[in-house]
């Protein structure tokens, strides 16, 4: 079992930054992805970014060149700087991280938080 930890959000506004962090816990041995998503009410969550064991990163298209995700793995702590902010941006954002067990991918998800851009 892993269990994430979500930090950094907050209310802003437009054009402004925010750092998340997430902190994972548990069998953390296992884990070679983690990265952020975000939920709009009554809609599917979707990705926002990932960053793999070894570095490699995705992003979705509606944060390119405005986002960076990172990770320190001796913290086994995932980051995400949000700069250039937009009210569209407005939503909460779930941590996850996806472990291998018995060859099989497993996600685990954090409570989420609340990210507020506006004037």
């Amino acid at each position: 079992q892993v269990q994430l930890v979500e930090s950094g959000g907050g209310l802003v506004q437009p054009g402004g930054s925010l750092r998340l962090s997430c902190a994972a816990s548990g069998s953390i041995f296992s884990i070679y992805t983690m990265g952020w998503y975000r939920q709009a009410p009554g809609k599917r969550r979707e990705l926002v970014a990932h960053i793999t064991s070894g570095g490699n990163t995705n992003y979705a298209d509606f944060v390119k060149g405005r986002i960076t995700i990172s990770r320190d793995n001796p913290k086994n702590t995932v980051y995400m700087q949000m700069n250039s902010l937009k009210p569209e941006d407005t939503d909460v954002y779930y941590c996850n991280a996806i472990r291998g067990v018995n060859y099989l991918p497993i996600r685990s998800w954090g409570q989420g938080t609340q990210v507020t851009v506006s004037s």
